[in-house]
């Protein structure tokens, strides 16, 4: 039995990807500082309440547990967060990620998977994002991110460290069982926040209808958690079976405008979404869709739940529970 260990396996994320590795046979261990995360998402003997700057404490845990690969979800996510409070992110996700990896050298630990994402494209050329675009961040968040790759491609050179980098945008949905979903606070996330204006008869806002798009929202690409944790799963085993660092785009490949998944949620839902125009956010890009044939290709990934309507229902059965 393989084991694992996740840093911010309490979180969103994580605790999906927790819950199918479990299910799949691995044996896992839980790193997370419940910052951001809860402690109901995981099983609590799995868990390990420790922030992963505490370098020494962390590469103790490694000796003690010896994981055959590491996958790290733990960072800041908010882009509109991170363009008022850049400090923040660049201490969390790229000191915390050095902390990380400093304690796997520590401990003779030497696959990685990294929970990336395609906002180091930025303002992409063109519409579906390969692999081979640009790296040119437009938040510091997105920054945060090319950092710790940059990092992660030092680690391989010199310690011999190999990676994945798995880059994708907008994880959405809820485990089907309805026994797991999005809880952040604050919520950021478009699906939930859309739930939540309709039960409170709150307006949501909307930022900006001005953009370059078919009905002027932002267009993005939104995948399934579970996909998106099935992904991170095979990128486990394309490392611990010998692969090679790599980066790997995860996404659908089709975008969805914000009115579009308005109407989804009215439909799924049968009540309307109040809401008003707001101005844009900044660091916000027209559209971002990433393309995933490398991944499709290379790992053998496809997505369970392609279209926007099961994610859409899967994260309506989760609220109904616990909002």
């Amino acid at each position: 039995m393989p084991k694992v260990l996740v840093t911010g396996g309490a979180g969103y994320i994580g605790s999906h990807t927790v819950r199918l590795l479990l299910s799949q046979g691995y044996d896992v261990t839980v790193v997370d500082d419940l910052s951001h995360g809860y402690r109901h998402n995981v099983p609590p003997e799995r868990l390990n309440a420790m922030n992963i700057c505490h370098t020494a404490a962390l590469a103790e845990l490694m000796r003690q547990t010896r994981p055959a690969a590491v996958v790290h979800f733990a960072a800041f996510i908010a882009v509109g967060e991170s363009m008022r409070e850049p400090e923040r992110y660049f201490a969390n996700n790229v000191g915390g990620s050095l902390s990380l990896l400093t304690a796997m050298v520590q401990a003779g630990i030497r696959h990685i998977v990294f929970s990336s994402t395609a906002a180091v494209y930025g303002n992409p050329h063109a519409t579906p994002i390969l692999e081979t675009f640009p790296i040119q961040p437009v938040n510091p968040y997105g920054e945060s991110k090319v950092m710790v790759e940059t990092l992660l491609r030092w680690f391989d050179a010199i310690h011999h460290l190999t990676s994945v980098s798995l880059r994708y945008f907008n994880a959405a949905g809820a485990d089907p069982s309805g026994a797991l979903g999005e809880q952040h606070e604050p919520e950021t996330h478009l699906i939930p926040l859309l739930f939540r204006a309709i039960m409170t008869g709150k307006p949501i806002t909307i930022f900006g209808n001005d953009y370059n798009t078919p009905d002027g929202t932002c267009i993005r690409d939104y995948i399934h958690v579970n996909d998106l944790a099935q992904a991170h799963i095979l990128a486990l085993e394309h490392l611990m079976s010998g692969g090679a660092t790599s980066q790997f785009n995860v996404g659908t490949g089709t975008g969805h405008t914000v009115m579009e998944v308005v109407r989804a949620v009215e439909e799924v839902t049968g009540k309307k979404v109040p809401y008003t125009i707001g101005a844009r956010r900044e660091g916000d890009s027209d559209a971002l869709v990433a393309a995933s044939g490398k991944l499709r290709q290379s790992l053998k990934w496809e997505p369970r739940f392609p279209n926007l309507r099961a994610i859409v229902e899967h994260a309506w059965g989760f609220a109904k529970k616990h909002y």
